[in-house]
């Protein structure tokens, strides 16, 4: 079986972990012909030529300055050309950069290339006549050819001390065949408009002594759910679509014109999309929706941007807003072509009114907090570090790509706080912070703090 892995370099020079868990998914079967696929300058290929040494005879590098600025669209397509020469049986790709955070290149390749498509991979099951894998929305089965997006399933081997490397192939955007247009900038319908720091979300911290946090979460509970007034402006957008009614919130800020799509295969979706011609269309933060909008937008050739925390319009354009470069700031977004689509963040309903979130900083204490959280009567919670880290399940994630919450009362111990985690709690009634930093970033965001290990709380 012919495997393509798709893989990135993060902007510090390592290997972008969730396509180090894709690598390692394909070189666990039996019989595979690796070869790696990454797009970046010429210094990317002395990454590949290392990884070769781990199974891959080969590795493809699509290095050209046209490529410079590659938005998801623009890099699928960039991509799909690449697989074009290659025909593999399977393309295996991380579920998400660690930079980027979007999700959207897997899908969006699939559509453009024309494979199979299952996301959210946990594990491969059969590869008999097509492949079957567990997922986290369920067992889905795709035909040859297909592609897959991996969760961080597996720990990537380490070379053998006898292993030699393979080789490595560049090409440029002329041996691809490529229309330049289509590329990098140039072929990129989301433009990045500005990039600052979070302020909007900021709440006054108090500082309190461990003995009051019982007193503050029941101070917390008895009051009402806060929610963040969502901000309205004078000009409006007219003729937006939501698939689904999870962003009427969000479409309401920037649209009176409003009309509620259901949801269904990407095909159709994209058909009424180029009969009816909107001027924006907003898709939720759930599993489908990340999986279904990278591909309407292949089909309609358009922008997607991700995880939008907020919308501005002038009455024309639609100003997409989310948490940049690992969640460190915000970039304000513009899309180029039409329609204008965004996924945005939307609460889940029926949360506990009491969370708590344990991040890196609870690792030696976390089966009291667990306990803690059970008496409590509330609902466990985690970042993104101590899910990566295997502390907690994917499921407790709470952020940019996580869930996002609205409890009563949100207790983050032993979290950083940046702004990919707030983007998911925000809407938290009372928030409470326990870190032995105070200068903590989530003090910024917390309405009492407390200066402490979570061990000397908990234990």
């Amino acid at each position: 079986m012919r495997i393509v892995v798709c893989v990135k370099q993060t902007a510090a020079g390592e290997l972008n972990p969730f396509d180090a868990c894709a690598y390692e998914a394909a070189l666990r079967i039996p019989g595979a012909e690796v070869t790696l696929l990454s797009m970046g300058p010429q210094r990317t290929a002395d990454l590949l030529l290392s990884l070769t040494r781990l199974g891959a005879k080969k590795a493809v590098l699509l290095c050209d300055p046209a490529f410079a600025g590659s938005d998801t669209l623009a890099t699928a397509y960039a991509l799909g050309l690449a697989l074009d020469r290659l025909q593999p049986d399977l393309v295996l790709c991380g579920r998400q950069t660690i930079d980027g955070d979007t999700g959207q290149v897997g899908p969006c390749l699939a559509r453009m290339w024309g494979a199979g498509l299952v996301t959210n991979v946990l594990s491969i099951d059969s590869l008999d006549g097509g492949i079957t894998c567990s997922t986290r929305d369920g067992t889905f089965s795709a035909a040859f050819p297909a592609l897959l997006t991996v969760e961080r399933i597996h720990n990537l081997r380490l070379p053998s001390i006898r292993s030699r490397p393979g080789t490595v192939e560049t090409l440029t955007a002329a041996q691809l065949g490529a229309d330049t247009g289509r590329c990098g900038t140039a072929g990129s319908p989301t433009k990045v408009m500005q990039v600052f720091e979070n302020h909007t979300d900021k709440r006054k911290c108090q500082f309190v002594c461990a003995d009051q946090l019982q007193a503050l979460i029941e101070e917390g509970l008895r009051k009402e759910r806060h929610a963040i007034a969502a901000e309205t402006g004078e000009n409006r957008l007219k003729k937006v679509w939501i698939i689904g009614s999870s962003p009427m919130e969000m479409a309401r800020t920037v649209s009176d014109d409003i009309t509620v799509i259901e949801p269904t295969d990407p095909d159709t979706i994209a058909a009424l999309a180029k009969r009816k011609k909107p001027a924006a269309i907003l898709w939720g933060s759930d599993l489908w929706s990340r999986r279904t909008a990278p591909q309407v937008a292949a089909v309609l050739q358009t922008g997607l941007c991700a995880d939008c925390t907020r919308l501005e319009t002038d009455g024309q354009n639609l100003f997409m807003y989310r948490p940049a470069f690992a969640g460190n700031v915000m970039a304000k977004i513009r899309c180029v072509s039409a329609p204008q689509m965004a996924t945005v963040r939307t609460a889940e309903e029926n949360v506990s009114d009491l969370m708590v979130a344990a991040g890196m900083g609870a690792k030696l204490c976390l089966p009291e907090i667990e306990a803690f959280t059970r008496r409590q009567g509330g609902q466990i919670a985690a970042s993104r570090a101590a899910v990566d880290a295997g502390l907690l399940p994917y499921p407790a994630q709470v952020g940019l790509t996580g869930r996002t919450v609205s409890p009563a009362v949100y207790l983050a111990v032993g979290i950083s706080g940046a702004v990919h985690h707030i983007a998911g709690m925000k809407g938290a009634g009372t928030v409470i912070a326990i870190n032995p930093d105070p200068n903590a970033p989530i003090f910024e965001y917390a309405d009492y703090g407390i200066v402490a290990k979570a061990e000397d709380i908990f234990k």
